[in-house]
């Protein structure tokens, strides 16, 4: 099931089913807990981003070749790092360059998220997938400069300026993607494809991951993993190639769709 979430004509927010012919139909109950298909078609005014994740947990340098290309060692443990809930964004609204604290190094990650569905807590590997409710696109938007050279050694203040986390365009269960280490990934950046690579590069896989990310700690419903990017950042290429206003950025992830998202400046 894709498990969309929108605005209807009154303002109210609630979840829907999106069917293969495009159609939306509404959906009672707890996005995760239970839900019904009711068939009644739904009014949508404006697409959101398909879950408000009660923590955003990231995973860095989790491809081969993109550690690679940045000449950086294959980690012996995932390498996390966290973003505020500010940063989400929802399917079709701006990324944000930031000019408060500006940065004129900001740049793509496509990355498959995983939502977490029910409660984790030292879940063993070969049961890790069993708490996940599905799967979405996300864009991991960095500003390099504040990742790199003015964050204090850590990544998070060139990762969670507002909008640099769009999510979508909805939420395909993971009884549809059986394994999510499969999948094609890339980023398109104005009709360019900049990263073009597949899922199972990963260094971590999905339920490594879980089970790392729950060893001794609580993750709780409602959390977004971001399972790392592949080879093809901006950051990387010879010269760079970061975001610039009037850009489009596509993250298109196979089994799940396109999430597209236009580039503005802060005013």
């Amino acid at each position: 099931m894709k498990l969309v979430r929108y605005q209807d004509t009154s303002g109210k927010i609630s979840f829907g089913r999106r069917h293969d012919d495009g159609r939306i139909t509404q959906v009672d109950g707890e996005i995760l807990t239970s839900l019904m298909d009711t068939g009644k078609t739904a009014t949508v005014a404006k697409q959101l981003a398909p879950i408000e994740p009660r923590d955003i947990i990231c995973i860095g340098l989790n491809y081969r070749k993109h550690a690679a290309e940045g000449n950086q060692a294959i980690p012996e443990y995932p390498v996390v790092f966290m973003k505020n809930l500010g940063t989400v964004q929802n399917p079709g609204d701006p990324i944000i360059l930031p000019r408060r604290l500006r940065s004129d190094a900001v740049d793509y990650e496509c990355e498959l998220a995983v939502v977490i569905g029910r409660e984790c807590y030292n879940v063993p590997k070969a049961k890790a997938l069993d708490y996940v409710l599905g799967y979405t696109c996300a864009n991991d938007v960095s500003a390099r400069d504040w990742q790199i050279q003015k964050g204090g050694t850590q990544w998070c203040r060139g990762k969670t300026f507002a909008t640099f986390c769009p999510l979508g365009p909805w939420i395909v269960t993971r009884d549809e993607i059986p394994n999510p280490n499969a999948l094609s990934i890339k980023t398109v950046l104005n009709g360019q494809t900049m990263q073009d690579w597949n899922t199972n590069d990963m260094i971590f896989d999905v339920p490594t991951l879980i089970e790392f990310l729950s060893g001794s700690t609580r993750l709780l419903p409602g959390t977004v993993i971001l399972t790392g990017t592949p080879h093809g950042v901006g950051a990387a290429r010879k010269p760079p190639v970061f975001l610039k206003p009037g850009d489009n950025v596509t993250i298109e992830i196979g089994s799940i769709g396109s999430l597209t998202n236009p580039v503005v400046e802060e005013t």
